[in-house]
């Protein structure tokens, strides 16, 4: 139940409680005044009979030892006390009032019809606005209930989308209630907040841009070393060193929100089978800082299988270029991290890769990814770059991405690119291909690539979620099968 129907049934109980006690009490008095009234005006009246009946004058009006008399009252005269009783035993009320006078019982009766009808009266007037205020107190309390509960949801959804990056939202200040200190804190959170991270970005990036030059050079001067394994260690570790520069300045890049997508048209399945075959060429667009950091004779065991199936093709309307980088690292993750083979599965706007791994880890897909930070695994650490990346080309070209390990086992990332479909861009690659290659090739099918060529590629999303889920903004961590 919701904070407002909370609030709402609140209000709305505490006015029928209120109606319901003011009504009792109004009762119970009126009843109580009716009574005591009547009770003096009828005993009033037989003080009148009794001093006539002295006096010697019979007015008529007074009852002389009444066989009807209530036993109650005729007990209290009989000890000498003058008293007043209501009788309610049958179809009418009676009111009676007597005194002992010498040997015999002086009393009056009257009946108490106009006294019933008007506390009968009361009660139906109570109830009307016991109702009515009950139903009042209730819209008011929905009204109340709606207004805070507003706030809180706005205060809630800018949270949220401070959460997800969106270090730019704030909520109105109005009001000056403990809500409006909800709201001040919150502004002031996102302020602190977006501070320490655009101070952290611009740390990252400039040292990555200083060093740009250095390792251009380095890079260069390894190029020249004669042909040798130590030659060869510094090659490979310079290009790694290379390549994770490129990696933070690319992630640097999508956490300023400023880049955007050059738009083509192109078919889905080509795309992919680009991808696969970038993936596995070592120096390609898959081999950045995050998966190239095998040394030859490194005996971690990686298969580079890759399988791809076009369920069904269709034109998109995306940026070739950041579909391929996305789905370079995430093949690129799963050949690392995961076991072969890899399969690619195109269906629609919807790409599939999937692994037969031991499949996410639980706190990777509770809590997505975090760059710099990861867990070891099959092919042991990384930097956490490649799912920071993917998800930042995801969200630049408006795609869903996200993360699960489906019942079979292994671990699947799905990529949703069916918002860029093409109306009525199928191009005849309906009907199911799956067939085989060698690695370069351009056709579709199973691409071996060479040990090592791990690009970046690390993934993450919600535990099971097989459906498409926009990347969280902010997740940026390698995350994996049993230890990306």
């Amino acid at each position: 139940m919701g904070l407002r129907a909370k609030i709402g049934i609140a209000i709305s109980a505490t006015a029928a409680v209120v109606a319901v006690l003011v009504g009792v009490l109004v009762h119970h008095h009126t009843v109580n005044a009716q009574l005591d009234l009547a009770g003096h005006s009828l005993a009033s009246r037989l003080q009148t009979t009794v001093q006539d009946r002295a006096a010697g004058v019979d007015t008529g009006r007074g009852m002389i030892n009444p066989k009807d008399l209530p036993g109650p009252l005729k007990t209290l005269v009989e000890r000498g006390r003058r008293g007043v009783y209501l009788e309610q035993g049958g179809r009418t009320p009676y009111l009676w009032a007597a005194t002992k006078v010498g040997p015999d019982i002086v009393a009056l009766k009257r009946t108490y019809d106009r006294e019933q009808r008007t506390v009968e009266a009361l009660d139906r007037i109570l109830w009307v606005a016991g109702v009515a205020g009950t139903a009042l107190g209730c819209v008011v309390g929905l009204l109340v209930a709606h207004r805070l509960g507003r706030r809180l949801t706005a205060s809630a959804a800018t949270a949220q989308r401070i959460a997800e990056g969106d270090l730019g939202a704030r909520l109105p200040r109005t009001g000056n209630d403990e809500i409006a200190q909800l709201t001040a804190a919150v502004n002031t959170m996102a302020e602190t907040l977006a501070g320490r991270l655009r101070a952290e970005r611009d740390v990252t990036a400039n040292i990555a841009h200083e060093l740009r030059t250095p390792v251009a050079g380095l890079v260069a001067a390894a190029g020249l070393l004669p042909s040798s394994r130590p030659a060869a260690m510094v090659r490979e570790r310079a290009e790694r060193v290379r390549g994770l520069m490129e990696d933070v300045l690319e992630v640097a890049r999508l956490d300023a929100r400023t880049e955007e997508a050059d738009r083509e048209v192109r078919p889905l399945g080509e795309l992919v089978r680009r991808a696969v075959v970038a993936s596995g060429q070592p120096g390609g667009p898959g081999s950045g800082s995050a998966g190239a950091d095998r040394l030859p004779g490194d005996p971690r065991p990686v298969d580079g299988a890759i399988r791809v199936r076009v369920l069904a093709d269709g034109l998109v309307e995306t940026d070739p270029r950041r579909v391929e980088r996305i789905l370079v690292n995430l093949i690129s993750n799963a050949r690392r991290h995961g076991r072969a083979p890899v399969t690619v599965e195109v269906e629609g706007g919807v790409i599939r890769v999937r692994d037969t791994g031991p499949g996410f880890p639980a706190a990777l897909l509770a809590h997505g990814p975090q760059r710099f930070r990861t867990s070891g695994g099959l092919g042991g650490s990384g930097l956490g770059l490649g799912l920071t990346i993917a998800a930042g080309q995801a969200r630049v070209l408006g795609a869903g991405l996200c993360f699960a390990n489906p019942p079979g086992g292994g671990a699947q990332a799905t990529v949703d690119l069916r918002g860029a479909l093409c109306p009525n861009g199928a191009d005849g690659h309906d009907a199911p291909e799956e067939t085989e290659s060698p690695a370069g090739a351009d056709g579709p099918g199973e691409v071996n690539g060479p040990a090592g060529a791990d690009g970046p590629g690390e993934v993450n999303g919600p535990a099971g979620a097989d459906g498409v889920h926009g990347p969280r903004e902010g997740a940026g961590e390698t995350g994996g099968q049993g230890g990306r």
